[in-house]
């Protein structure tokens, strides 16, 4: 038994029945034998088990008669076997009494069969790779910049073996396994062509001439990646514009040791590129985190110019209205503070800070430049990020 096993998560863990989505590897199926002891569990990443189900869906029928008043119900990788989703859909109204937690890490399948997460019946809860705050002291932040925050692999005896197997184990088990794609070789490509995009512009025209693909078949692949929870487009802020935008999105994959794993290296490729990729990423994830676990209330963006100003980072909500921007570097200049400086032009009601690799607190134009590793460790769901970003003077990192 690994000893983050029982780390505290802040995985909403709902009284009634809930999906569990996430990626492989974020600890769903330990969450869930924590969330849910006693639960009866049917495990459909078992060969054997998914092959009868597969089936003979009307076998859980049987199953859930047999299960006594009051008890919980567990069906792991749900998407395995979309057409369970339908008897489940029954019994919720016929045995009100029982608790059912599904899990997932592929939306594809879901869709495809036409399934609308039951309705409503069901709360959606998310899993996430973990934030700093979650490991508390053993949070380290070189490790997670090379390693990411997957539970899987932050828990390894062999995290970097792992990491570098996680992505092939998708393309294996969800890919083929499922039958998502035809050309599996092809996919595989483009894995490593659109890690070139990660933190920056998603540009579809450049992957397909990259991958020999056509610009439709690579379109069909990112869809792919999202549905699979491994790849992210961040769309562009635009609400009440005063400047031409863009309109092309960015890109992300869901951790930042992904990202390092698929990204293929070699001489012309800098360590500054992929540490700076790796720091925005590790941003990114948190953020997502962050949203997701409060409410997900909150809608997260970036911001650009045709003119070529950016903005990393926005967040923008019912209680919240805040650009973030990342730099990879040990010391702030005003410089650094240009695409933050256009956005308060345009959206004086907004908060601005700037998160970098440094060890102090400095405020630079009434812009706060907050150590990295400081705020991703305050980073706390259902904590406004005002009183993150906005410390006192002089408060280190503890």
């Amino acid at each position: 038994m690994n000893n983050l096993d029982y780390c505290d998560r802040f995985i909403h863990s709902p009284t009634g029945s809930y999906f569990l989505f996430g990626p492989r590897g974020t600890g769903k199926s330990t969450w869930v034998s924590r969330d849910c002891k006693g639960a009866q569990h049917i495990d459909l990443l078992e060969p054997d088990v998914c092959r009868t189900y597969l089936a003979h869906p009307e076998h859980l029928s049987a199953i859930i008669e047999g299960t006594p008043v009051g008890a919980t119900l567990v069906i792991d990788e749900v998407q395995r076997v979309p057409e369970l989703l339908t008897v489940v859909h029954q019994y919720m109204e016929k045995r009100k009494d029982l608790r059912f937690v599904l899990t997932g890490s592929c939306a594809r399948k879901l869709k495809r069969v036409g399934v609308d997460l039951l309705a409503g019946r069901a709360v959606v809860s998310v899993a996430h790779p973990f934030m700093a705050l979650e490991l508390g002291a053993g949070f380290d932040m070189g490790k997670a910049l090379r390693m990411g925050m997957l539970p899987l692999v932050w828990g390894s005896a062999d995290p970097e073996k792992t990491l570098a197997a996680y992505v092939m184990l998708y393309v294996r088990e969800e890919v083929m396994a499922e039958g998502l794609l035809r050309d599996v070789g092809a996919f595989s490509r483009f894995l490593e062509a659109i890690s070139f995009s990660h933190a920056g512009l998603l540009n579809l025209s450049e992957i397909s001439r990259e991958c020999e693909v056509s610009r439709k078949t690579v379109e069909g692949y990112v869809s792919v990646l999202e549905d699979m929870l491994l790849g992210y487009r961040l769309p562009v802020f635009s609400r009440r514009a005063k400047r031409q935008m863009i309109k092309q999105s960015k890109f992300y994959y869901m951790d930042c040791g992904v990202f390092r794993s698929v990204r293929p290296k070699g001489p012309l490729d800098s360590p500054e590129e992929m540490n700076g990729g790796a720091l925005e990423g590790l941003v990114f994830q948190h953020l997502r985190a962050w949203i997701d676990y409060s409410g997900g209330e909150d809608k997260l963006h970036f911001w650009r110019t045709k003119s070529g100003v950016e903005v990393d980072f926005v967040v923008y909500g019912p209680e919240t209205f805040c650009a973030i921007e990342v730099k990879n570097s040990d010391k702030v200049h005003h410089t650094d503070l240009s695409g933050l400086r256009a956005f308060r032009q345009d959206y004086p009601e907004s908060q601005a800070f700037l998160l970098y690799r440094g060890k102090d607190i400095v405020r630079l134009e009434d812009i706060w430049c907050l150590p990295c590793e400081l705020f991703l460790r305050r980073l706390k769901p259902l904590r406004p990020l005002s009183e993150v970003t906005s410390p006192p003077p002089g408060l280190g990192i503890n």
